[in-house]
């Protein structure tokens, strides 16, 4: 076999090509048409197809000579390799499938192999793989299904390897659960075997290359305008703001969203266990936890990122999601000086977060006092922002809640807006009726804000 000038050699003088099998694909549009069962057979002996390929383009490959060149070099040489392997006659391709097979073939190496299309497509905000045979996504907060498929388990480790090895993590039988943060900002979990029974199974949660802006949130429909205006002035007159929903509610959104309006001249330290938040301040300091090494030492917690952050002389502390006994250090933070510090927490309703808060400090084998600590969360958080996921889909804040204080033992809360539901049709892509209503009643921060030459605007927010 002739050797094929290029910059990166191909080892074909180390003897012949492994043999591609002789695998006969049926048109893939039309096997889309076919029985459910067909469908799948085709997919998968078009993955099994292309992952052969993929293995003698790395056997062929020099790639010690490789890294000499341009990632656009060495794109277009990897290319024209396997576009030579998908014309061999023992490969029943015709031209529009080489061209698809090439593609993917690209996507394998640089890309996120068959799951590419969904990593692209801006309307999707989840992607679940249960095993080799099963991908879901959900766009638009709904959950559905695609006939997307790996080749088997193994194609499916190697993605899965692939991609923990580029965040710097491992996975293996050994260590089968990993968090990671891949290179658009995504949030990406994987469990294999033998946690995950069904096979190697992975999570990804995405958040776009536009980050979402509080108007975009507005023309969505999941606040009022007089609520975006009480917010923005909420953090700009520093007040202490948690946001508390459930899994996937859209804390982290608002949180990018609110962070926004934290004036340039102040000095930010974000502390998160996966770093996903994208603040625009000239001063931002952006700590993330580390796992232990495989000694089992080298862990750094959320609470050693928070002792240290109280020394970097910030303005505020912006805590990603509280989990364990960081949280009285930041309530700690709140009480001495940082305010305007903003956190999230999962929580089903705004009293439920205030109860997660001090079931963590007991966790965390603090013995304070009932009374003692719930003096301190009064005396630390000014607001509780609670979003949920609808029915619909929709991600809505349904309510704001001031804290007002404490009677006895008992933390007194005061709704100030608060999303009403009205009877009405639903169901799939029907959005819920209803509406937010102001309190306007006058929040206990007025005063702080009239301070800072906000209680006129205040005023304005809470009239609706």
């Amino acid at each position: 076999m002739p050797r094929r000038s290029c910059a990166v050699p191909f080892r074909f003088e180390n003897g012949p090509l492994p043999a591609i099998p002789d695998i006969s694909l049926p048109d893939i549009e039309s096997t889309m048409a076919a029985t459910p069962d067909t469908a799948d057979n085709g997919v998968r002996d078009y993955q099994r197809l292309k992952t052969s390929l993929h293995r003698q383009m790395v056997d062929v490959i020099d790639f010690s000579k490789a890294e000499a060149l341009s990632e656009s070099e060495l794109r277009s040489q990897l290319r024209s390799l396997a576009d030579y392997l998908c014309t061999r006659q023992s490969v029943a391709l015709d031209r529009g499938q080489r061209e698809t097979m090439v593609d993917e073939i690209m996507d394998e190496i640089y890309g996120f192999g068959p799951i590419e299309s969904l990593m692209v497509d801006p309307n999707v905000t989840d992607i679940l793989i249960n095993g080799p045979d099963r991908v879901l996504v959900e766009r638009n907060g709904l959950l559905e299904t695609t006939n997307l498929r790996f080749a088997d388990s193994a194609h499916l480790m190697q993605f899965i390897q692939r991609l923990v090895g580029r965040a710097g993590r491992r996975i293996d039988e050994s260590s089968p659960i990993v968090d990671a943060r891949l290179p658009d900002g995504s949030r990406f979990n994987a469990v294999i075997p033998p946690l995950a029974l069904c096979g190697p199974t992975v999570s990804i949660r995405r958040f776009g290359n536009r980050r979402l802006q509080m108007e975009d949130m507005i023309k969505y429909g999941s606040l009022a305008p007089a609520m975006a205006d009480f917010l923005i002035l909420a953090v700009r007159g520093r007040m202490n703001i948690i946001i508390s929903g459930g899994t996937g509610a859209g804390k982290t959104t608002l949180l990018n969203c609110m962070s926004r309006f934290i004036p340039d001249s102040q000095r930010v330290v974000t502390i998160e266990e996966t770093a996903e938040l994208s603040l625009q301040q000239k001063d931002v300091v952006s700590l993330e936890t580390r796992l232990p090494n495989m000694e089992g030492r080298g862990a750094v917690t959320q609470r050693d990122l928070l002792r240290n952050a109280l020394r970097m002389r910030p303005d505020r502390i912006i805590v990603g999601e509280a989990r364990g006994g960081e949280v009285l250090d930041m309530l700690q933070a709140m009480n001495t000086g940082h305010d305007g510090s903003l956190g999230t927490i999962h929580a089903n309703r705004p009293r439920e977060a205030l109860t997660r808060l001090e079931n963590m400090v007991a966790m965390a084998g603090f013995q304070l006092p009932v009374l003692a600590l719930r003096t301190q969360i009064a005396q630390a958080i000014d607001l509780i922002v609670h979003v949920a996921r609808m029915r619909d889909g929709v991600r809505r804040i349904t309510q704001v809640t001031e804290v007002t204080g404490i009677e006895g033992e008992v933390i007194m809360l005061q709704d100030l807006f608060l999303f009403r539901q009205t009877a009405g049709e639903e169901g799939p892509g029907r959005p819920i009726a209803g509406h937010w209503e102001p309190s306007r009643l006058r929040p206990h921060f007025a005063p702080r804000a009239e301070l800072v030459g906000l209680g006129s605007l205040l005023a304005e927010a809470m009239a609706g």
